[in-house]
């Protein structure tokens, strides 16, 4: 049967773009009233997925967040229109604008065609669609509730990402503060130090210990420079690679949560994203120890993973969810007495709805007011670093001053 490449209007007004198999022009407009669209542009489908640039092809762009909340939504639209969702993800594949997805959602229409759900073929690409989204797309596809799913992932993915790009943004000014600090040691340990070490070392002078160190790692860095962006280059790889260790990235997430000013926006983040994603699951009709296996893995951090997952088997001994997640360790009073109130209630996933709405204007606060917590110490670093730079500069040149009054 051909197919139609079309462009219409949702019941609110918002474009959609997609492809439609019907035996004409007039067929393929009418399948779209029906299914409560208004039909702006229809004309038969070619195959627009060009070949990219050898650039492309060696660096392919990153699927983002906003491009699965674009596609999620896309994807609700379309399938409470009841567009096929083979037609559908041929229409997305032909429109998008990320290469990368586009590849995807081929490999994904090939896996259809080779007779497998949307689910398993999703699952193929981990590296575009999480376990979380994965396993929501199944319960829908069991549960007849597909449409929904999507909208609900959408919904998700635009408020876990507003949540990174807050935190992002907050931390942004010190990380500048911080590369300015460390230019201007370099500069200072370059051309400034040297040129009162050359004053004091011709005048003979006996130099305090602040300045016997500033002399010494300003000598280091000029005359070893070499030997500083090794050292640097070696203590970041060996970092990079401890962290993406097993044991590592256990031990750094379990700190994460620890840090000054920074941990406790991080565990906030954390909990508010385990009581969405657990809500969430639950409102799908996920069975509770699925619900956790899916959520732990969905979640970032991944000591909080571990607690998450070792909750599956006190569920399993037939104990009940608010007691296996105190058992826990990490939830706060709040998360616990809602969970205990949702299973003597039957309303676990309403309440868990308002605990994540809670801690994430908690988070937004916290967010809002990360800079303000995070300056004060900045200034004390930079107070420190100036009284040291001073104290080695200025206390010979003061010792030489007395020297010539006597």
């Amino acid at each position: 049967m051909p197919r139609f490449q079309y462009k219409a209007r949702g019941m609110r007004g918002d474009a959609i773009e997609g492809v439609i198999e019907a035996g004409s022009t007039d067929m393929a407009a009418s399948q779209l009233i029906e299914g409560g669209l208004t039909p702006i542009e229809i004309q038969p489908f070619s195959e627009k997925i060009g070949a990219q640039t050898k650039l492309s092809d060696l660096f392919p762009p990153p699927v983002e967040t906003a491009d699965l909340i674009q596609f999620s939504r896309q994807m609700h639209s379309l399938t409470k229109a009841g567009v096929p969702i083979l037609s559908a993800l041929s229409g997305l594949a032909a429109n998008t604008r990320n290469p990368t997805l586009a590849k995807t959602l081929l490999g994904v229409i090939e896996g259809l065609e080779a007779g497998r759900d949307l689910s398993t073929s999703l699952a193929q690409f981990p590296k575009v669609f999480s376990v979380f989204y994965v396993s929501l797309v199944r319960v829908g596809e069991t549960s007849g509730r597909l449409e929904e799913i999507f909208i609900q992932l959408a919904t998700y993915l635009e408020r876990d990402k507003k949540t990174r790009d807050q935190i992002k943004s907050a931390l942004r000014y010190p990380s500048f503060v911080i590369a300015a600090i460390v230019l201007a040691v370099i500069i200072i340990n370059v051309f400034v130090v040297p040129a009162f070490s050359n004053v004091f070392a011709s005048l003979g002078a006996n130099l305090p210990l602040p300045t016997r160190i500033l002399v010494a790692v300003s000598d280091a860095m000029i005359n070893h420079w070499e030997f500083f962006i090794i050292g640097a280059l070696l203590l970041f790889t060996g970092i990079r690679l401890y962290i993406n260790s097993e044991s590592g990235r256990y031990r750094w997430h379990k700190a994460q949560l620890r840090l000054p000013v920074i941990g406790a926006v991080l565990y906030q983040a954390t909990l508010a994203r385990f009581a969405r994603l657990f809500a969430l699951a639950q409102r799908s009709g996920v069975p509770i120890i699925t619900s956790l296996s899916v959520v732990g893995r969905a979640l970032d951090n991944e000591f909080v993973q571990e607690r998450v997952l070792s909750m599956r088997d006190g569920i399993e001994r037939g104990e009940s969810l608010s007691h296996t997640a105190a058992a826990a360790g990490i939830f706060d009073h709040l998360v616990l007495q809602m969970l205990h109130v949702g299973e003597e209630s039957g309303a676990t996933d309403e309440l868990l709805q308002e605990v994540s709405e809670y801690y994430e204007s908690e988070v937004d606060y916290r967010v809002d007011k990360l800079s303000a917590a995070v300056e004060p110490i900045l200034i004390v670093a930079l107070a420190g670093l100036v009284m040291l730079l001073a104290a080695g500069i200025f206390l010979p040149m003061w010792d030489l001053y007395k020297v010539a009054l006597h």
